[in-house]
């Protein structure tokens, strides 16, 4: 008996409920990743580059961090003044680190994306692409380039829009740690759910659609791969069993038809 079909049941009508669908998505992503050959392999060399990001990215900080806020605000002498000096430091690297994870291990393993999206939606069944074309690879090349620069511009604004919080004396940074964190999530949301709708060409204008009309899904999804950063040795895997994730999100949302026929099924109609 063959297994069950690994692609959400999403309903059409968007509910709070449904937070919880977008982050049980990781472990059904986990479960994917282990009944596959093909995606473990995959998801393995993206764990061990993403293992050598994070421990760089923590050291950087570490020895970095203190000077670069010191040259802003210098350390007070008293001892309140040095807590909340220390403060600010620590709220604001968890927040550096989280951002930094989204765009250096994405980037070091750009080339693995798109072979785990496509290895995902083959055990979904059907949903393959068209067949290769030079002016299909060069126009995903661009409209991935597209996304990949919008979703930056976005992520890096609304945190830079957040940035004034820290002049509130006292709880400023505290807002800004939980507003920058929920800033995070959406965007991280977008930036899963943007890899296999990238690989099919769908406008950057969908992928705002989907997080705008299901706002509870999308970051229950954002949240769980929040959270998947800060558990040692998983969090590894974090950018794998979130393209995996963001992929069984997408097969869940054409399969509800809560999103048009891909850009590339008309292209592959074409003789």
């Amino acid at each position: 008996m063959p297994p069950p079909s690994p692609i959400p049941s999403i309903s059409p009508q968007p509910r709070l409920a449904d937070f919880f669908q977008g982050l049980g998505l990781l472990g059904r992503a986990f479960g994917l990743i282990f009944r596959s050959r093909r995606l473990f392999v995959l998801s393995a060399l993206c764990a061990a580059v993403t293992a050598v990001a994070l421990v760089g990215l923590a050291w950087l900080l570490w020895h970095y961090a203190p000077g670069a806020l010191g040259s802003l605000w210098t350390q007070p002498e008293s001892w309140y003044g040095r807590g909340a000096w220390y403060a600010v430091l620590v709220l604001s690297c968890l927040v550096l680190w989280v951002v930094g994870a989204n765009i250096v291990p994405p980037l070091l393993l750009a080339p693995l994306q798109d072979p785990l999206s496509e290895a995902t939606e083959a055990l979904c069944g059907g949903g393959d692409g068209p067949p290769f074309t030079l002016s299909s690879f060069v126009r995903g090349i661009v409209t991935g380039l597209a996304h990949t620069l919008a979703r930056l511009f976005f992520l890096l604004a609304g945190l830079t829009l957040l940035l004034p919080l820290h002049l509130l004396p006292g709880v400023g940074s505290l807002l800004w740690t939980v507003l920058g964190a929920l800033w995070t999530m959406t965007w991280m949301a977008g930036e899963f759910l943007a890899a296999p709708m990238t690989r099919h060409l769908y406008p950057f204008a969908e992928v705002r659609r989907m997080l705008r009309q299901h706002r509870a899904l999308t970051l229950g999804l954002g949240a769980g791969v929040y959270l998947l950063l800060w558990v040692p040795i998983l969090n590894t895997f974090f950018l794998p069993v979130a393209i995996v994730a963001g992929t069984l999100m997408y097969r869940g949302l054409r399969e509800a038809n809560l999103l048009p026929p891909p850009p590339t099924s008309s292209q592959g109609a074409l003789p």
